[in-house]
């Protein structure tokens, strides 16, 4: 890309018309003489120039050429700010200043990747808080979309933090079940429950505000500041059962909304209405579904019209819970002086219904007034009689009055006459009437101290009030006041809890805050604090004002169906009553606005994919699929109707979410990592992991199962973002744990060898790639996922050849070769690629390098040379056998799987049929714990296990066989064990002619510098020979000993079977006779003198015992599945290599799948527990 470069000649500041001695640096730096030109150069990073203001320099004021161009550009105006618009401001090209040449020319190549540090400072400046993290932010930007220009955030603490804390922690709870928490709990252990949820929500708004003061956070919340700093797993596990509670949140919000609606505002817009007292439960839930739904589908489609209306309607819904609030303390220090007149009914200890008292009169009868007037001193005669069943005693001057029976004696009784049978505890107690708000001054606490739990159907009674001990139980047909749920101290906490959420609010809305690292943790901690306070004080107003059956009343039905906290309000009751329902349908109109942004949130993130549908929304960014989805869910709240069920339930997942916040803190201040740096300083890991403690301890305590429920709910989408979630680094504090874990567990390991116990193959798999980056031998990653099975460490390994600078690119894609191999054998392991000039070297420094501390491999596994003898390069066996050499050294084990292709894929279980192992030298015991490891695995895990080992004719083989049982039942390693005794024999006629080929081209090679094409005619003809020598061999005459002849051999299945007996001993006759019939064959006169050599003696031994063990092992083993028998060591003289190929195709000729074995020289199994 062309772009402009500026040339600047230095001359004296004094030359620059306009320059004032106020501006030194600029004219120290000056220089008037700006020659234009063009050249090609890299592009600096426009995406930069967008986000920094789209400055850019045009190159017309010089035109093309050198000339310079006229003083008057920098003379008008202030001659200050021209040069600074020129020199300094200019952010299009990172080298378009004077300081190019001059000051920073040493960094000129660079520049495209390194940015100078002003650029890079401009373009902070211009940073706007968006909903996602820097990386989208960088993302976006690079794409080069043209922002425009935002507002600048503007709100403070007070108005930003403080009064939406309140507003979201302040709710139906405190209107509705707070009195009944405190009469239930008593006032002791209601100051507990609130406490300890005050506690657990101030140590995560600490944690919270070291998280959102770390760093600016987007407006993402709490999901962005869980993710960010525990991963995608556990941000998205977290952050969907946010999502899920601020959901339930708002079905709870509405349920209270219409309890209050039902209850107290409106009792007769009840639809379903209940005859008999058993059913009207189950009608209240009904009404409470029906108008919950119709209140629900009204607030979704407020939010789905425009959030704007929500936001101006929130100011008004705050103001009502802070007068509903002040109304309730004025009028409880009112209380103290004149209490309100609240009568509540008593029968005996027992509370009765005040909306049964339809004639508000507490009595079982009545006097009538007489009608003619009475003295002022007379009047008491009228006075309800309270104490019998038999009229009051009259003065016999005046006129008598007949004794008239009250509605509730009807209730008690058989019929409205004084002499009708009635309840026994009815005719043995009295009523009282009792003051439902004793005041401030009254003593009351000294009785509401103690909890007084209920189980469900019990009436409410007053302890200190006498009565009968009849032990008669209460029916519901009379009218007492009956608790509807069991309670306990676990239950109230569940349900008193979610009225101390909310405390997101203010991190929530990052976005719109002037300085939101200082205002979050002010607002946040002061909002818990004023919050902490107004609940902890009003227990204990409510205990000292209030009667205790009044506050153990849920709906109030003791004091004519008036909610309990109204009561106690000033001036009216309809303050509270009015204020909290508004407040109620401002929470819930909130957390209906919140989830779905939420829920967006976690989709535009894109790590749990089928939730990506709900990242999209209206043009404006509303993200209307989410709301529809969120409403559907609120639905399944408000659908349970009771208040008391849905608090537990989103009590769990907001208890889940601050748990992971106190996590996410401890762990980045434990881990010391280098990003944590809160500008909030006063946290500690302690008070995080008090937190977390306290977190799930509410769990568990409120609702175990539901505890259990949440965990598991988290768990499966954990594991499924794990598993199929978009893969994500945002520097999060797990990794940080693992690699923190990660060093102490090495550390731990270097500090000895691994005992035999502990010892299982950790491979370091060599691979070699073709011309087109392919893998040549994939089944050997099969095979070492069916030897792992998931377990230990896995290196897979390759060999790039060339130099490192240029074949960098090379060495990567190879990397990224090898890395989808291994997804796809589901291997799971590293990737090391090194770049050498010759493989051997490249090889040679992997097995050197490989692994860390004590996570080295200690088994290589590399796979057999292909057609070796037909190779134009030689190099690829010498390669074999020096890396046979390396491990050797390096004190590794050795596995070469012969026939690989042979080999069975993962998808192919062998379902009959024997692993053979061949013990013929011990080392280590390798041979015997490979086939066990193999048999874990699904494909070998059918196969029996055959052990044979070679006998000497001076061993007892019976004793061998005897004591190899044993062995192996101390190894508890089940397996069929045979000796094979080898007897003295003469070297074949075979062997001899075996070992005279293989001398002899190994010399025709050596000393002779061959043709290609002479190459390919002598090979021809040491095939030839070698076929002729092989008649009655094992396999077939034309094999060419190679992995591709063993491939025909097996394609070729039965008809090859005949051929795998024991070889033929070679006669001179035979010889002879061959050689009579092949005298014509056309050889060079050199191959001729070459044919008269005489072959090693050692060569000659060697090729005995490879031909001897070959004959045993195809005729007990050729039936086997796999056969592992001990890889002799090379010789120590290199000059022999080609011969120690040789020795390796006759050990292993005729059979299938093999697997050579060579110990690292140390014990890896053992009869010890």
């Amino acid at each position: 890309m062309a772009s402009v470069r500026f040339t600047v000649t230095p001359t004296k500041a004094e030359d620059l018309p306009g320059l004032s001695d106020t501006s030194p640096d600029i004219s120290s730096r000056s220089g008037a003489r700006v020659r234009f030109g063009s050249r090609e150069s890299v592009n600096r990073s426009d995406p930069l120039s967008e986000a920094s203001g789209g400055l850019t320099t045009s190159a017309t004021a010089g035109g093309g050429g050198t000339e310079t161009p006229d003083h008057s550009n920098v003379d008008q105006g202030d001659g200050n700010s021209k040069i600074s618009s020129v020199y300094i401001n200019n952010s299009h090209g990172m080298d378009d200043d004077d300081f190019y040449d001059r000051n920073l020319a040493l960094f000129e190549e660079e520049m495209d990747t390194r940015p100078k540090v002003s650029s890079l400072l401009s373009r902070l400046a211009n940073y706007t808080n968006l909903t996602q993290g820097a990386k989208e932010h960088e993302e976006a930007e690079s794409i080069g979309e043209k922002k425009k220009a935002s507002k600048s955030p503007q709100m403070g603490t007070f108005m930003g933090v403080y009064l939406p804390c309140l507003q979201n922690i302040f709710g139906v709870i405190l209107f509705l079940r707070l009195t009944w928490v405190v009469g239930s709990a008593g006032v002791l252990q209601a100051l507990c429950i609130v406490f300890i949820c005050c506690c657990c929500t101030m140590l995560t708004a600490i944690s919270m505000s070291a998280i959102a003061t770390n760093g600016v956070v987007p407006a993402g919340g709490s999901y962005f500041m869980i993710s960010r700093s525990l991963g995608p797993e556990f941000g998205g596990a977290v952050g969907l059962c946010f999502y899920l509670g601020t959901t339930f949140a708002g079905a709870m919000y509405i349920l209270g909304a219409i309890e209050i609606l039902l209850m107290y505002i409106a009792p007769k817009a009840a639809i379903f209405e209940s005859k008999n007292p058993e059913g009207e439960g189950a009608a209240m839930l009904n009404n409470m579904r029906v108008y919950g739904s119709i209140c629900l589908l009204l607030m979704s489609l407020l939010v789905f019209v425009g959030v704007k209306y929500v936001n101006k309607l929130a100011s008004i819904f705050l103001a009502c819970v802070i007068v509903s609030i002040v109304s309730i303390y004025i009028g409880a220090l009112v209380s103290a002086f004149k209490p309100a007149h609240f009568p509540v009914c008593m029968l005996g200890n027992r509370t009765i219904n005040g909306h049964e008292i339809y004639d508000n009169h507490c009595a079982k009868t009545i006097l009538p007034l007489p009608k003619e007037p009475v003295e002022r001193d007379d009047v008491n005669f009228t006075i309800i009689n309270e104490n019998s069943t038999v009229g009051p005693t009259f003065d016999p001057s005046h006129a008598p009055a007949v004794a008239k029976t009250t509605y509730l004696w009807k209730r008690f009784c058989q019929g409205p006459e004084p002499n009708s049978s009635c309840d026994e505890y009815f005719a043995s107690n009295n009523f009282s009437e009792i003051p439902g708000i004793p005041g401030l001054a009254s003593g009351i606490i000294s009785e509401n101290v103690w909890s007084s739990y209920l189980s469900k159907g019990d009436v409410v009674e007053k302890g200190s009030l006498s009565s009968s001990h009849v032990a008669h139980p209460a029916s519901t047909h009379q009218p007492y006041v009956f608790a509807d749920i069991t309670t306990s101290f676990t239950l109230l906490v569940g349900i008193f809890f979610p009225s101390v959420t909310g405390i997101m609010a203010g991190s929530n809305r990052s976005g719109d805050l002037k300085d939101a690292q200082r205002s979050i943790p002010i607002g946040t901690i002061l909002a818990i604090l004023t919050t902490s306070i107004v609940y902890l004080s009003s227990v204990v107003l409510f205990g000292a004002c209030i009667d205790g059956v009044v506050l153990r009343d849920k709906f109030g039905d003791s004091v004519k169906g008036n909610l309990v906290v109204g009561t106690l309000a000033w001036p009216s009751p309809w303050v509270i009553v009015i204020g909290s329902f508004f407040s109620t349908c401002g929470a819930g109109l909130q957390s209906l606005t919140g989830a779905p942004r939420l829920l967006q949130a976690i989709a535009k993130d894109n790590i749990i994919p089928f939730l990506r549908v709900f990242g999209h929304g209206k043009a404006n960014g509303e993200p209307t699929w989410a709301l529809l989805l969120t409403a559907l869910i609120a639905e399944l709240g408000i659908l349970i109707a009771s208040l008391d069920m849905v608090a537990p339930i989103l009590t769990m997942f907001f208890l889940m979410c601050y748990l992971f916040v106190n996590l996410a803190c401890a762990l980045q201040t434990l881990l010391r990592t280098p990003n944590w740096r809160p500008r909030f300083s006063y946290y500690h890991w302690t008070l995080s992991f008090l937190g977390m403690t306290i977190c799930l301890a509410l769990m568990f305590i409120s609702s175990w199962y539901y505890a259990i429920v949440a965990m598991v709910i988290a768990g499966m989408i954990y594991k499924y973002i794990e598993y199929h979630g978009a893969e994500k680094e945002w520097g999060d504090g797990i990794r940080g744990l693992s690699l923190s874990a990660a060093r102490y567990a090495l550390l731990r390991l270097e500090e000895g060898p691994p005992h035999t116990k502990n010892w299982r193959p950790q491979l370091l798999v060599l691979l070699k790639l073709d011309e087109d980056a392919h893998v040549k031998s994939p089944r050997l990653l099969t095979f070492a996922s069916q030897l792992k099975a998931g377990k230990g460490l896995t290196i897979v390994g390759t060999v790039v050849s060339g130099n490192f600078l240029q074949s960098y690119g090379e060495a990567l894609a190879a990397e990224q070769t090898l890395k989808h191999l291994m997804d796809k054998e589901r291997v799971k392991g590293f990737c090391q690629c090194i770049v050498a000039q010759k493989p051997r070297e490249g090889i040679s420094h992997m097995i050197q390098s490989s692994g860390l501390g004590g996570m080295k491999p200690n088994t290589v596994v590399m796979g057999w040379p292909h057609a070796w003898r037909q190779s134009e390069d030689p190099q690829a066996w010498k390669t074999f056998i020096n890396t046979v050499r390396v491990t050797t050294a390096a004190h590794l084990a050795l596995l070469v799987p012969k026939n690989i292709s042979l080999f069975p894929s993962n998808s192919e279980p062998c379902t009959e049929g024997y692993i053979d192992v061949w013990w013929i030298v011990h080392d280590g015991g390798m041979l015997m714990l490979l086939p066990f490891l193999l048999r874990q695995h699904k494909v070998w895990r059918k196969c029996g296990m055959r052990i044979f080992t070679v006998a000497q004719m001076e061993d007892n083989s019976i004793q061998m066989k005897k004591d190899l049982a044993t062995f192996l039942y101390h190894l508890r390693i089940e397996a069929e064990v045979e000796v094979v005794e080898m007897h003295d024999s003469d070297i074949s006629a075979y062997t001899y002619e075996r070992t005279l080929m293989m001398e002899q081209r190994s010399q025709m090679l050596r000393q002779m510098r061959l043709s290609k094409s002479d190459r390919e005619r002598e090979a021809q003809l040491v095939k030839d020979r070698n076929s002729m020598l092989r008649l009655t061999s094992i396999g077939s005459d034309d094999d060419d000993d190679t992995d591709g002849g063993e491939r025909d051999r097996a394609a070729s299945g039965g008809s090859s079977e005949h051929h795998r007996r024991v070889q033929m001993t070679w006669t001179k006759e035979k010889t002879s006779q061959y050689r009579a019939t092949h005298s014509g064959c056309s050889t060079p006169e050199g191959f001729r003198d070459m044919l008269s050599i005489r072959p090693d003696h050692s060569n000659v031994r060697r090729m005995h015992t490879a031909v001897k063990l070959n004959e045993v092992i195809v005729n007990k083993s050729h039936d086997a599945r796999l056969v592992l028998l001990n890889m002799p060591g090379p010789p120590k003289n290199p000059e022999g290599d080609e011969n120690y190929m040789e020795f390796l195709e006759v050990l292993t000729e005729g059979l299938e799948r093999v697997l050579l074995v060579r110990g690292g020289g140390s014990e890896v199994i053992t009869i010890y527990s």
